[in-house]
């Protein structure tokens, strides 16, 4: 196969000179011909550029990018790169030995490669989403290859590749807690863990100290020699509990401590994970925008890179067919008063059962037919239909019973998933918010709506509340469409500089990890 490729390399070498410069094919050209047919992006820039040599001449330029290059992928695992997948001291060995033409003909399609295969991984991440998990539905900004060595020839070598990562300040802390990590993973992490399931203020005794020897490591509590549970204690729990989502009473109950005994290895993988996830998303994401972390349970309006509004939020489910997906859209437009179409997959699962039993069920909800008109429930024999055959849908009138609340908010997509209200209040109050079907829901939905119409109206609460009061379906559309991103990170930053961190509440980030691990990203422990 090789020898195939080879020759038909040097054949479409050759037919592309006119044939009184056939002599001045070289053996570097047809080094390079030959390689580079293995890749169709690398033979289509070599073809196009004569076979010129972008590497392994001897001029500054030419040092200055073998030099860059070499320092970037040599450091590739400080941004969470499998370093082996680019093996810096084998194409060091190649170069050193490419003692004829044909040898760096070779090594500078060697150099090719891996520059291209680097600069992708960091640009735009080392995986692809939707392979490691089918909710992934992320379109991430691939960019054509040979555009990569096309503007790289014309920049500043080092420059160039430093840029390509997140431009992000996001990207950079998780950079920094990923170095502290390291650092912390070479020191052998916290400690101990606390050997109690949970403590209450006052208490006293070894697990205590442990619990506090453990919040001092973690950078919690200054250095003590307080043996009680004391109010300084409850405050740095307290601290603790705010940093991981948790409900901030100052006792480490049960779901405190098993954060609390989470290992450095364990949040190092969450930060390795969260900057891939950044990469996925390395493009311009809105001056303003709407931020959505699932496993946050947040919605956040974003202006300028600042946090201007947030609220609680309820996502899907973890059982199948109701996990909320991770991809970007445009809202578009508000729904104040809206009716609810129940989903086919819901009126199928859901509905149709409890109608089979009794016809009454779920009566609040109306059943139509295929032209929208309501069905007499009475005149309907369930027990002939089944998911496949179930010829009527449902629909649930505006109201503040309807199971959208009193305003939704759209970014028209495939997946069927927006914002919204909801009369299940209680829910907001949980630590851990995953019940609904996929769709967020909000605990101050219209709060989030006077934000979004404050840009094009001068009294939104006056505007939303007259719109409401009709009792009428009505729609707002928005001047300046949003975007909309729905992220899934379970380490992520704050303005103050804090790293927080999440549950996996779908255990994505697990599957996420263990691809990572088997590309050859590996957790690194370095001196601090």
């Amino acid at each position: 196969m090789t020898g195939i490729l080879a020759a038909a390399a040097t054949a479409l070498l050759i037919s592309t000179l006119p044939a009184p410069v056939f002599a001045q094919v070289t053996a570097f050209k047809q080094a390079v011909a030959e390689a580079a047919a293995r890749d169709a992006d690398i033979a289509a820039y070599y073809r196009t550029h004569d076979y010129e040599a972008v590497w392994t001449e001897g001029s500054d330029t030419h040092r200055a990018r073998r030099a860059a290059l070499m320092a970037s992928i040599t450091t590739a695992d400080k941004h969470g790169l499998p370093l082996a997948r680019y093996d810096p001291t084998g194409l060091m060995a190649t170069l050193k030995n490419a003692k004829t033409p044909r040898d760096r003909g070779l090594a500078e399609v060697e150099m090719t490669r891996v520059f291209l295969q680097y600069a992708r991984d960091l640009q735009t991440g080392v995986l692809i989403p939707s392979r490691i998990d089918s909710s992934i539905v992320r379109e991430v900004p691939y960019r054509d290859r040979q555009t990569y060595i096309a503007d790289f020839i014309k920049s500043e070598p080092m420059p160039f590749l430093r840029n390509l990562r997140p431009r992000t300040l996001e990207y950079n802390a998780l950079m920094r807690e990923k170095l502290e990590m390291e650092a912390l993973l070479a020191k052998g992490g916290w400690g101990p863990v606390v050997p109690a399931p949970s403590l209450k203020p006052d208490a006293q005794g070894n697990a205590v100290v442990a619990l506090r020897n453990r919040l001092i490591a973690m950078g919690y509590l200054k250095r003590s020699n307080s043996m009680t549970y004391d109010k300084v204690m409850q405050e740095a729990v307290r601290a603790f509990q705010q940093d991981h989502g948790l409900n901030d009473d100052g006792v480490a109950g049960a779901a405190t401590m098993s954060e609390i005994n989470k290992s450095v290895e364990t949040r190092l993988k969450s930060v390795i994970v969260a900057m891939e996830r950044e990469r996925w998303l390395n493009k311009e994401r809105g001056a303003r925008h709407i931020l959505v972390n699932i496993p946050a349970f947040t919605a956040a309006v974003i202006d300028d890179g600042r946090v201007t509004f947030e609220t609680r939020s309820v996502v899907g489910a973890n059982e199948d067919g109701r996990h909320t997906p991770e991809f970007s859209d445009t809202m578009e437009y508000i729904v104040i008063n809206p009716t609810w179409t129940v989903p086919r997959s819901i009126v199928t699962k859901e509905y149709l059962p409890s109608m089979q039993r009794n016809a009454g069920a779920a009566g609040h909800i109306d059943l139509i037919d295929g032209n929208g008109r309501v069905v007499n429930r009475g005149s309907v024999n369930f027990s002939r239909y089944n998911a496949r055959n179930f010829p009527f849908g449902m629909r649930q009138k505006s109201g503040v019973r309807n199971a959208l609340g009193l305003v939704k908010f759209i970014f028209p997509n495939k997946y069927n998933i927006y914002l919204h209200d909801t009369p299940s209040k209680n829910l907001f109050a949980r630590d851990v918010r995953a019940f609904s079907h996929g769709c967020v829901r909000l605990a101050d939905p219209f709060d989030f709506a006077y934000t979004l119409l404050a840009a094009q109206v001068d009294d939104p609460v006056k505007f939303f509340k007259a719109q409401l009061a009709t009792g009428r379906e009505t729609f707002v559309h928005l001047d300046n469409e949003l975007p909309v991103h729905l992220i899934y990170r379970t380490a992520f930053t704050t303005p103050r500089g804090h790293t927080q961190y999440r549950d996996d509440i779908y255990g994505r980030d697990a599957k996420i990890w263990d691809a990572l691990s088997k590309a050859g990203v590996a957790l690194g422990a370095v001196q601090g």
